[in-house]
């Protein structure tokens, strides 16, 4: 058999594994609840893998060891300020977020979670706060899961056209991310949050032990660790900088990434699917001992690629504009067809397992926080639960025809609806979890000048990124807006309370 064919067999494994996941999951999901949150019940394991996997999509396996590759550790300081983001984020929001979705009425969405904590402002001005942020999760969740199948489709493209027996590379792209975006659909339809949750857990772990084993080997192969700094530095002297290679704007842009974190729905609805606040401790330690390794086994990758590549002049790699395929190159080289097509399946993994967390989330916007407010009456859990797989179907199929272009603008909104979910959504959720004079009012108003903040500062093209304005703007807009709207509500200030004391049990010190 050819090496492509191996490939394409671990590939297909791949494929059934994650279907068989999603059916599995089928048989847990009663109503809305279960499909959407999994009935709050992830262990701390389950939480952080699902959430590592779910964040960080192909950008781990093919982006950040492109960067590295080409621009040496200073490219690094995004994987840094994503890695403090992510520890804030498991320490200072998972345990309240938690226990205050529960204590405010059971909210099982980030909307529903704003209405009910701050409905004390009116109900009327509280349906308003859900509808604009159940808005805004659609419409970007709908291009970032586009940018996804757009991923899936270049992969096997590149990966696979020759088997695909395509008539040109237009048409390979379209099988290929078709065949991506419908087995993702397939087991994310029937699954829900569960079946999207536990084969997160999966590709997590894959990606985790491909991002292991590639460095490794090439370590061996190049005759140890010493052998391979000392081929770095005779290549690119400042490879191992965290300052040369760049300006002090362009670092601080790159970690201000980790801001982000506190306003993506699909990474903190984790947080609120956990058995109980007291789990947020060990999901923290799991999950940023996944990110850790994750990140350090993409740096060493690019720090063997240089090294590999200019003590064997006659390997090539495939993308040498961008180095994006230097993790890819280095698995064709180092292992047998089918080991390297399991890493492929790594960086696949990557990418749907980011699909399916988006989809889930896109669907309880689209059925939990806009239909509901048009339906305005409570639904049969069978109901609920069709009515989501309808969501995940529609979001499906509105991505796919976006992806039908495979030069489309939309990848380029990835880090742009990054940044206005940060900026949209990240103050909102610190300040409704630590301030208690938070209002509709302001949550609003925060919400929207954050958002047109990216936007508006998205079209200067400075070097600044669009996030670091735009938190600071919805920050201040939202504490100035409720210092003059905010009215004393005993109900909510006493779940505010219980929130507290829940999320501050002596259990999850430590």
């Amino acid at each position: 058999m050819s090496a492509q064919t191996y490939q394409l067999i671990a590939i297909l494994v791949y494929f059934g594994a994650m279907v068989f996941i999603g059916f599995w999951a089928n048989r847990k999901n009663n109503d809305l609840d279960d499909y959407l949150l999994g009935g709050r019940g992830l262990t701390p394991g389950v939480a952080a893998l699902s959430a590592g996997a779910s964040d960080m999509s192909g950008w781990l396996l093919m982006g950040l060891p492109g960067a590295l590759y080409m621009g040496g550790l200073f490219e690094a300081w995004i994987a840094v300020g994503l890695t403090i983001g992510a520890w804030l984020n498991w320490k200072f929001v998972a345990p309240r977020l938690r226990a205050y979705t529960e204590v405010a009425h059971n909210s099982i969405t980030v909307p529903s979670f704003f209405d009910n904590r701050l409905r004390g402002s009116g109900p009327q001005i509280s349906r308003v706060l859900r509808i604009v942020a159940g808005l805004v999760i659609l419409v970007f969740f709908t291009f970032y899961v586009s940018s996804g199948m757009v991923a899936g489709g270049t992969f096997f493209q590149a990966s696979f056209a020759d088997l695909f027996k395509a008539s040109s590379p237009e048409a390979a792209y379209l099988q290929g991310m078709l065949l991506v975006g419908g087995i993702t659909v397939l087991y994310t339809l029937f699954g829900g949050f569960l079946g999207a949750t536990f084969t997160d857990v999966a590709q997590g772990l894959l990606m985790l032990a491909a991002l292991i084993l590639v460095p490794i080997v090439g370590i061996i192969q190049l005759g140890g660790p010493a052998h391979v700094y000392q081929e770095v530095i005779a290549v690119k002297p400042h490879a191992f900088s965290l300052v040369a290679g760049g300006t002090l704007i362009g670092g601080i842009s790159a970690a201000a990434w980790g801001l982000g974190y506190f306003g993506q729905p699909h990474i903190i609805v984790r947080f609120m699917a956990l058995r109980s606040a007291a789990d947020a401790a060990a999901g923290r330690r799991i999950g940023i001992g996944w990110m850790l390794l994750t990140v350090l086994g993409a740096t060493s990758t690019a720090l063997v690629g240089i090294a590999y590549f200019a003590t064997h002049p006659q390997a090539k790699l495939t993308d040498a504009k961008s180095a994006e395929s230097v993790f890819l190159d280095l698995s064709q080289i180092f292992f047998h067809p089918l080991i390297a097509g399991f890493v492929l399946a790594a960086v696949l993994a990557a990418i749907m397992s980011t699909i399916s967390s988006q989809l889930v989330v896109s669907s309880s916007a689209l059925v939990e926080d806009l239909a509901s407010m048009v339906f305005n009456r409570p639904l049969s859990p069978r109901a609920s639960l069709w009515l989501g797989r309808a969501g995940v179907l529609c979001v499906a199929l509105i991505a796919m025809l976006l992806a039908l272009n495979p030069n489309s603008s939309i990848l380029k909104l990835v880090a742009f609806a990054w940044a206005g979910f940060g900026a949209a959504f990240g103050p909102v959720v610190i300040l409704s979890l630590y301030w208690r004079r938070l209002s509709a009012w302001g949550a609003l108003a925060g919400i929207v000048t954050g958002s047109v903040t990216v936007f508006a500062w998205k079209g200067l093209g400075t070097d600044v990124y669009e996030i670091i304005p735009g938190f600071i703007v919805c920050g201040l807009v939202a504490v100035v807006v409720s210092l003059f709207t905010f009215r004393p509500h005993a109900e909510t200030d006493a779940e505010f309370n219980e929130a507290v004391r829940l999320a501050e049990a002596p259990a999850l010190r430590g």
